[in-house]
């Protein structure tokens, strides 16, 4: 992946704010759901929000600073010479001793830790080990997290595993996959697989805690005279009752309409804004209506600012 600070198109020295705005910005432009069958987008979509991912978490991205790990994510391997490297016969790492450069053998060690597991030989060879359990990040679709559903994962070989990802799933929720990690020694168990999930964002669904906030475009008719309109939930299309006289930025509440709290079996809520919109491109006939309006019914929604300017 290329600089995410490039990719989102923002400074080094970007505020988390800075950040925030800009990966929204560019989301609501490339996202799948509004681009649909377009490959590019889709592409887009995915190296913008992994750009994401790894600034906006503020660990992460001093990490990404400070050279400790690439775009991806990915742990750098540290500067030095090759002997502080590599490795010498049987596993053995070099290491100083006074000034000169000497090999030590882990044999004995491993061998008296866990038996014949290398193949060291010693008095515990036999003894079952149980396998050493992987992590993982697997993306998730907005949606997918709002409602659950099942959700392709790859393990190692090649293997590939559907998960259950349960309703109302957060954003760096870990799951447990039992007996799916790396395979145990001498017929041992093997270990667990951890899926740490990244919810991708939506194109209008913004998730805060339990609650769903979203954007709405209404009419100039619609909000001066009020009405029903339809509006997007996670659970699907409801109709939504718009009080007449509604400004940009009146914010409605559609109870129970946001996430399930997993904990307490509750649902949050979903918050809608109203966004005034007007046609595209202009309407003469209401440009006339309104410059006629205006003329017969003057005022200043900004009278309230006149001390400040």
């Amino acid at each position: 992946m290329n600089d995410p600070y490039a990719v989102l198109g923002v400074a080094r020295t970007a505020s988390e704010d800075d950040i925030r705005k800009a990966f929204r910005k560019l989301a609501k432009k490339h996202h799948p759901d509004l681009n649909p069958g377009d490959k590019a987008a889709e592409v887009k979509f995915k190296e913008i929000s992994q750009a994401n991912d790894l600034l906006s978490d503020r660990e992460k991205r001093r990490r990404f600073d400070a050279g400790e790990i690439d775009a991806t994510g990915q742990e750098v391997p540290p500067r030095g010479f090759y002997r502080d490297q590599a490795g010498g016969p049987g596993g053995a790492k070099y290491a100083r001793a006074g000034a000169h450069e000497s090999f030590v053998d882990m044999g004995g060690i491993f061998a008296e830790m866990f038996g014949d597991r290398r193949g060291f030989g010693g008095a515990g060879a036999g003894f079952d080990m149980s396998g050493l359990p992987v992590t993982y990040t697997l993306r998730v679709p907005f949606l997918v997290a709002a409602r659950g559903g099942k959700q392709r994962v790859g393990l190692p070989g090649g293997k590939t595993l559907d998960i259950d990802v349960p309703e109302g799933a957060g954003d760096g929720q870990t799951l447990r996959l039992k007996g799916q990690g790396m395979p145990g020694a001498n017929g041992g168990p093997p270990g667990d697989a951890y899926v740490e999930l990244r919810v991708e964002p939506h194109a209008f669904f913004e998730a805060r805690d339990n609650d769903i906030h979203v954007e709405l475009p209404v009419t100039l008719a619609e909000a001066a005279l009020g009405g029903k309109v339809r509006v997007p939930t996670v659970g699907g299309a409801v109709m939504l009752n718009v009080p007449a006289g509604s400004n940009t930025g009146t914010s409605l509440r559609l109870k129970g309409r946001g996430l399930l709290d997993r904990r307490s079996g509750q649902r949050g809520d979903q918050y809608v804004k109203l966004k005034v919109v007007l046609p595209d491109p202009p309407d003469e006939k209401l440009k006339a209506f309104l410059e006629t309006w205006q003329a017969e019914r003057p005022y200043d929604p900004r009278k309230a600012m006149e001390p400040f300017t």
